[in-house]
């Protein structure tokens, strides 16, 4: 599917939305830190947990941080790819359009690096 704006970590995806994640185990905080490129330009989201990479601890802590902060089921999200790679994709469950507009809407006031 084609991703909704050249400037955003979301793609769509038949049962939902598809986020890029870039992951930083063992931060100081659990927080998410901006919009940064990748090495071919891609927007991904830096994601910071305090949580260590080691067994799915980080993946874990990532899917809970990103539940808490915009606010959608834990049950909802699930990790699609990059289990253990920094760079992750985020499936989010449910209606593409719905998704798209809370999501873009809460990414906008992201910080891009």
């Amino acid at each position: 599917m084609h991703p909704f704006c050249s400037k955003s970590p979301l793609d769509a995806a038949r049962d939902g939305v598809r986020v890029a994640i870039r992951l930083t185990p063992r931060a100081s905080a659990d927080r998410i830190d901006g919009i940064v490129p990748d090495a071919d330009g891609k927007p991904l989201l830096k994601v910071l947990v305090t949580a260590p990479a080691t067994e799915n601890r980080a993946n874990d802590a990532l899917l809970q941080l990103l539940a808490r902060e915009w606010r959608l089921p834990r049950r909802d999200l699930a990790l699609s790819a990059g289990g253990k790679s920094r760079n992750k994709t985020v499936l989010i469950g449910g209606d593409p359009a719905v998704l798209r507009e809370r999501l873009e809407a809460l990414l906008a006031a992201t910080p891009r690096r």
